[in-house]
């Protein structure tokens, strides 16, 4: 699947997002999980942070795929999931 860049406001730690959109002439909704990971003072080695980031990616249920992981801001990082099953929802 292609992807497409949206710029979308800031949010706060585990927020949802559904996005509208329609593929083919089919409409279907898109849905994002945006995690804020803190880290610990005291993980201040990248080992330390990729083994945490590791432990969160692996807790992630099934149904929610890996996007992206973003630019660590002050002690924290998000990490964005997109749910795996995209239902058609209309034709047009």
């Amino acid at each position: 699947m292609k992807e497409v860049l949206l710029q979308i406001p800031t949010l706060d730690a585990e927020q949802s997002i559904e996005i509208d959109v329609r593929i083919n002439g089919k409409r279907r909704t898109l849905k994002y999980r945006v995690e804020i990971i803190d880290l610990p003072r005291e993980s201040e080695t990248s080992p330390d942070r990729v083994d945490l980031l590791r432990h969160v990616i692996a807790a992630r249920h099934d149904d929610w795929e890996l996007i992206q992981i973003g630019a660590p801001i002050k002690d924290q990082i998000p990490i964005t999931f997109r749910k795996k099953n995209i239902l058609t929802t209309e034709s047009a």
